[in-house]
């Protein structure tokens, strides 16, 4: 079975619920996406650090319940998980506000079963990482996870890369131009969006923010909902469905991200693929938090794979 290691950090939510109620449940970025992979039948492991708190057992269950990996999950004595909370607009955009300074998943580069937890990558078909993932770590910790993406792919496995920019992770912009630049050098797929390009890059047409990267396959997401893949230097526009409805797009790019990987591991094209990482986050947008429900996922037709003009 096709694995892939999802890196990064997950989080408490404490979301809008009715009327002035919270609901507490848990998510991130990657994680979001390795859930959302399990869901669709990729055997995604999920690689973090946690505390010993019961927050965090809590995650570590429910992630095993959604039949994500949880082998390289470090546990950190001390360290709690970091918190953020969601406010939603009337018309379904989110503002997040973090409590995340010192939470365990910012040590994962930095503790005594590291260096295995790096090694181990090179035995996964994919790793899958975030801006957000790159903003968690110092420096250093930064260099050592892009030296192991490298040794990684100089076997058979591929690296994705979500550009998914926070500016509140990077007090120095400078700072996230140049990592940026640094992993989109070793990445195979990129995921990207105009909104998370601009502050970076400064174009603003998709050509040109297309043209700053040199990964065989991007992706780039646009507004209206739609995108244009560029696969061995041929450019493909590509038009989503569209949404009746729009709840809460929390994790609109994350679930894209993991339909469109699921379906290339599959076989499909890179056009099918964007395809279906826009049927999978129409649907999830029309849900409240970054997870929804199991019942509601639709069954048998997100990945729609049909075989021909397959791709690698």
């Amino acid at each position: 079975m096709t694995t892939v290691a999802c890196i990064g950090e997950c989080m408490i939510e404490l979301s809008q619920g009715a009327g002035d109620q919270l609901t507490r449940s848990y998510g991130g970025d990657t994680l979001n996406t390795a859930v959302y992979l399990a869901r669709l039948g990729v055997k995604a492991d999920y690689i973090t650090a946690l505390g010993n708190d019961p927050f965090s057992d809590e995650m570590v269950e429910a992630w095993r319940g959604e039949g994500v990996g949880t082998a390289h999950v470090a546990r950190v004595s001390g360290k709690l998980p970091g918190l953020y909370a969601i406010r939603t607009s009337e018309a379904g955009e989110r503002s997040f506000y973090y409590w995340r300074e010192n939470a365990a998943a910012r040590m994962l580069l930095d503790l005594p079963e590291t260096d295995a937890m790096l090694a181990a990558l090179a035995g996964y078909d994919m790793i899958y990482l975030s801006g957000v993932t790159l903003s968690l770590y110092s420096a250093d910790g930064r260099q050592r996870l892009i030296d192991a993406l490298r040794r990684a792919r100089k076997g058979s496995t591929r690296v994705a890369f979500d550009t998914n920019f926070r500016s509140q992770g990077w007090p120095v912009l400078d700072t996230a131009r140049q990592v940026y630049r640094d992993v989109l050098a070793v990445a195979d797929i990129v995921l990207a969006s105009v909104d998370d390009l601009t502050p970076l890059f400064g174009a603003r047409m998709h050509g040109e923010l297309i043209d700053r990267m040199a990964a065989r396959e991007v992706v780039l997401k646009l507004a209206p909902p739609g995108s244009v893949v560029r696969f061995d230097g041929v450019e493909h526009r590509v038009k989503a469905e569209p949404v009746s409805r729009v709840v809460d797009t929390t994790a609109a790019g994350d679930s894209f991200s993991a339909a469109y990987l699921a379906a290339r591991l599959s076989g499909a094209t890179p056009v099918e693929a964007a395809k279906a990482g826009h049927r999978l986050a129409g649907v999830v947008v029309g849900h409240r938090g970054a997870i929804i429900p199991r019942t509601d996922m639709p069954s048998g037709r997100i990945l729609n794979v049909t075989g021909t003009e397959r791709s690698s």
